[in-house]
């Protein structure tokens, strides 16, 4: 499957226990879109909104009356970003009173009335237990769910098919996200539900290959630093050499991740320069 596919469906049904309805916003961000799930057996919860596509609320609704469902009970929000609250606001006009729940952290902004979840509570639904896991990285208020019944997680952004996940300068933390990933290896997972693409068979391995996929590129820029290339954009030229030009802020932005989370280990010296690049230096 290619990242963006628009043939990819927009509903599929996994397992007894868990729906999936695409958030209908394809992109190089989001590759075939935002999948929002549904869990349980009946009066499901969903777990994010996508973000906020006109024909979001009427696609979930069809999928729902072929469930026989009228409504989801609850839903629960995987982080802040736009892709995955933004349909918030459209789901409470269409049903009326709906629970909306995500970890309250360092938000700027929210839709009125988001209740708080924490580490470790419970969302318990019709034959389905939701544990939520504190995942931070890609966003500070980051939670994965942990669907007890199936041994699954769904990983909202820091675990995806078809791509690497993305850590954005300001709330995002690639040491944090590293320690998230070593604490989602800690859980007994088979499958993994992620945010974007299809589903994740052999859920160990996919969160092995991210661990090795990070260890390699920080491998590569710290041979970068022992080279002489001080700078992101010399860096960026070099590592990824072999990768679309139109591609490269996207990779600059990886590199500065990784660079940041070096210097918190006491591993490299950021220098300042006015009007130019920060210079990177390896501590000796």
């Amino acid at each position: 499957m290619s990242w963006i596919d628009r043939a990819f469906p927009t509903t599929a049904t996994p397992s007894d226990l868990v729906g999936r309805v695409l958030g209908l916003n394809p992109g190089m961000m989001t590759g075939p879109g935002t999948n929002t799930y549904l869990v349980g057996r009946r009066d499901p919860i969903l777990i994010d909104t996508g973000a906020g596509v006109t024909d979001y609320p009427a696609l979930l609704a069809r999928y729902l009356a072929e469930r026989g469902w009228s409504q989801p009970s609850r839903v629960i929000l995987t982080h802040r970003h736009a892709d995955h609250l933004g349909g918030v606001s459209q789901l409470r006009a269409r049903f009326r009173g709906i629970h909306v729940a995500k970890m309250l952290h360092r938000d700027p902004e929210l839709p009125e009335a988001i209740h708080d979840l924490r580490d470790g509570q419970k969302i318990e639904g019709d034959g389905c237990t939701l544990i939520a896991i504190y995942t931070p990285g890609h966003a500070s208020d980051h939670l994965c769910y942990y669907l007890a019944e199936e041994k699954a997680l769904f990983t909202g952004d820091v675990v995806l098919a078809g791509s690497t996940t993305v850590i954005p300068a300001g709330d995002g933390d690639l040491l944090d996200y590293m320690n998230s990933l070593k604490r989602l290896q800690g859980l007994e997972v088979r499958r993994i539900y992620p945010a974007h693409g299809p589903v994740i068979e052999n859920g160990p391995a996919r969160i092995q290959e991210y661990i090795d996929h990070r260890l390699m590129r920080e491998r590569q820029i710290l041979q970068a630093l022992g080279d002489g290339l001080a700078t992101i954009p010399v860096m960026v030229e070099k590592i990824y050499a072999e990768v679309p030009k139109t591609l490269h802020a996207m990779a600059a932005q990886s590199v500065e991740s990784h660079l940041k989370k070096l210097a918190r280990e006491g591993r490299v010296l950021e220098s300042v320069v006015r009007d130019a690049p920060s210079r990177w230096l390896l501590v000796r």
